[in-house]
């Protein structure tokens, strides 16, 4: 998801930094992701304001406020089972 060049501004960056100098220095930078794109600074919007130590806090706030245009299915879990009248459930089988 970083591979733009974000997440090396981000190692970049003097820390600490709070969410709102983030989005001044960076805000403006795309991120690709699987089902499109948004900004570091619509990303970061989502959060509270809080003070970023390192770039490692940053990195994860990043990763934690994208959007479910991150998720490559929504609602998708090789965990669990599917959820009855879901989308992508498996048709049934009568025996």
């Amino acid at each position: 998801m970083l591979l733009n060049g974000t997440g090396e501004v981000i190692d970049d960056h003097e820390y600490p930094a709070t969410t709102e100098e983030m989005i001044e220095a960076h805000g403006d930078r795309t991120l690709e992701l699987p089902n499109g794109s948004e900004t570091v600074g619509d990303v970061l919007a989502r959060l509270e304001t809080e003070t970023f130590e390192n770039p490692e806090d940053a990195r994860f706030a990043v990763y934690s406020a994208v959007s479910d245009k991150a998720v490559g299915r929504v609602g998708y879990s090789d965990r669990d089972p599917t959820p009855v009248g879901s989308p992508y459930a498996p048709d049934a089988v009568s025996f």
